[in-house]
This record gives C-alpha cells, sequence and structure tokens, in this order.
C-alpha cells in the first residue's frame, strides 16, 4: 500500500503498527523532522511529479510511503475491551467519509470502530490520509454480517443505538451512554437498513432547528460522538 499526505505518513510512522519500507519526500517536504526519526527507513528525495505517480494522487503534500497493508482487529476483540464505545457503520461507502469518521472516533477515545466485509468502505490510502493518520492508532474490524454483530455487542452487555431521524428517534442527550456502547450510523442517502436498525435497542437523532433536514454522516458521528464523550466524562466525575 502507498500512503500519501504528510499526517497519513508520519502517524504511519509514529504508531508503529505495520512496517514502512520506503519513504519519498521532496525537497521541501524533507525538512520535516519525523521523517528521518529512529526507526524509520531511508528518506528518497523525488520530485512532486514522481510521488504523484507513486500514489496517484495530487493531494500528497510532497510524502508518500510503502507499507504492509492494514490489519484489522477482530469484533470480538473490541467487544473484549472494558465498557467500550464502538462506532458501527452500515455501508458507509466513501472512503473521506470513513476517514473523517475514524477521525473523530480516535479523538473521542473510542475503542474501535466496525465495518462491513461488502459495499463498505475499507482502509484505502485516500481513507487514511482523510483520517490525518487516526486509523494508524484506532482498531477497526471488518464483519461479514452487522446485524449479527450487533447482537453479539448485546450479548456482551452492551447497548446499541441507531443515528436515525424521525418521530421514533429520542433525543441523542436522552439515553444514558454509561458502559459499553454501540453507536451505529447509517450509509450516506440511505440510512440504517431495516434489519440492522431492528438490531438496536433504540434509535437517536440530533436536533435539527435549519431548513435541511439532515446532515452528512461524517458532521452526525462529530456531533454525536462529542455528546457521548461529554455524557461520560459527566457521569464519571
Amino acid at each position: 500500500m502507498i500512503l500519501y499526505g504528510r499526517n497519513a505518513v508520519r502517524e504511519v510512522l509514529r504508531a508503529g503498527r505495520r512496517r514502512v519500507h520506503e519513504l519519498w519526500a521532496t525537497h521541501g517536504a524533507a525538512r520535516e523532522p519525523w521523517l528521518t526519526a529512529p526507526g524509520a527507513p531511508p528518506l528518497r528525495l523525488a520530485e512532486p511529479a514522481e510521488i504523484e505517480r507513486r500514489c496517484g494522487s495530487a493531494a500528497h503534500q510532497g510524502v508518500c510511503a510503502r507499507v504492509d497493508g492494514y490489519h484489522y482487529a477482530g469484533a470480538r476483540e473490541l467487544l473484549a475491551r472494558p465498557e467500550p464505545l464502538i462506532v458501527a457503520l452500515d455501508g458507509v461507502q466513501d472512503p473521506q467519509n470513513l476517514g473523517a469518521i475514524a477521525r473523530t472516533a480516535e479523538c473521542v477515545g473510542a475503542g474501535g470502530l466496525v465495518i462491513p466485509e461488502r459495499r463498505a468502505a475499507e482502509v484505502t490510502p485516500a481513507a487514511c490520509k482523510a483520517s490525518a493518520g487516526a486509523v494508524e492508532h484506532l482498531s477497526i474490524a471488518r464483519v461479514r454480517n452487522l446485524a449479527d454483530f450487533l447482537g453479539e455487542a448485546k450479548e456482551a452487555g452492551c447497548w446499541v443505538y441507531g443515528a436515525a431521524p424521525g418521530p421514533t428517534a429520542a433525543h441523542y442527550l436522552q439515553p444514558d451512554w454509561r458502559g459499553g456502547v454501540v453507536l451505529v450510523l447509517g450509509a450516506e442517502g440511505g440510512g440504517l437498513r431495516p434489519r440492522v436498525a431492528a438490531a438496536c435497542d433504540g434509535l437517536v437523532a440530533l436536533p435539527m432547528a435549519g431548513r435541511i433536514g439532515s446532515l452528512n454522516v461524517s458532521a452526525a458521528a462529530a456531533a454525536l460522538l462529542y455528546g457521548i464523550l461529554q455524557r461520560r466524562v459527566d457521569s464519571a466525575s
């Protein structure tokens, strides 16, 4: 896998979870001290056009790296953690949204992110860059069937809440949010699939005071997760 972008490459080096085989940087980007930190492979200077050719994107910010493929965690591993806050995505297909959600999940201290194996975005170089390298620190699991995973989460003692607008959804701050929790977010446009929604203990929604009735899934994730974080912090104090 060829990673690109300064944050994505810096965090893969800092996290140390997967091997970095080769590094390339432009003369300007090569001034960054982290590119020559202990443990980093030798740095090769390259022109911007060469880096773009290697990574296939003009958004490389002067840096790219050849690294091992992404190592996904096991779903049971996430559920085994004490009182985990887990984010589950029901068919989110845009790698930019996956990366942005992963970044927020890591920032709020979530215990992991769960994505389906099929018809969903994977941890690609584009998702790594959109996450600003957060995927290197956040545990991400892939599951065959998301509804079945939610059933396993409930058996493990977690409460499962799906984000969905509508009259049956509670205000997002109404649940307790303490203990083990799985927050489920639906696909762009389609929302939660019926079987996934039915597997939730309840549905929650953000208040909408404007004329547009919905948020982008990554924006909704940020609002919901920081609300949940605040409730968990308040409950612990």
